[in-house]
């Protein structure tokens, strides 16, 4: 759908996921008429463009709203394995994934489809992550570098 181009840093990754910058209100209704049953924020609520009703105007949509803020300045191993338990818990479902810009989006889903559906490393890049990487601080650096074992050694904790 044309339409949908017009959401800041959209990134169409699978027939199933989609990612995003943050959606105006309208835009919302975009996705629902594209097919979309799930909506993920991982950004702040006080973040730029935040949206204080979004869980509202989403399920006002039929569609399902999950918020799951995530420290822009400190990712951790928790928000990814609660990220996971989303998307695993939504399979099946199309999913749209979005934050303020679509920077931490890219790289949670660079894990979640790298790690969780075992596609190859370029099809689970999106092009913010590429343009952003090389200008990463540390925080998303070693976010980005969590490796199968960290995630294990997390959920085993969290039991």
């Amino acid at each position: 759908m044309d339409a949908l181009k017009a959401i800041t840093n959209y990134v169409p990754l699978t027939e199933d996921i989609a990612s995003s910058g943050q959606p105006r209100r309208d835009q919302f209704e975009l996705m629902a008429e594209a097919g979309y049953e799930v909506v993920i924020n991982l950004a702040l609520a006080d973040s730029d463009h935040a949206i204080p009703e979004e869980g509202s105007i989403v399920t006002g949509l039929g569609m399902r709203f999950v918020h799951i803020p995530v420290d822009f300045a400190a990712p951790t191993v928790r928000d990814l394995r609660e990220f996971f338990g989303v998307m695993d818990a939504f399979a099946g479902r199309r999913i749209w994934v979005h934050c303020v810009v679509n920077a931490r989006v890219s790289a949670f889903l660079y894990h979640y489809l790298s790690k969780v559906r075992g596609l190859p490393e370029a099809d689970c890049r999106t092009p913010i992550l590429d343009r952003w990487e090389p200008q990463m601080d540390e925080a998303w650096q070693a976010f980005l570098a969590i490796d199968e074992k960290a995630i294990a050694r997390a959920t085993s904790a969290a039991r």
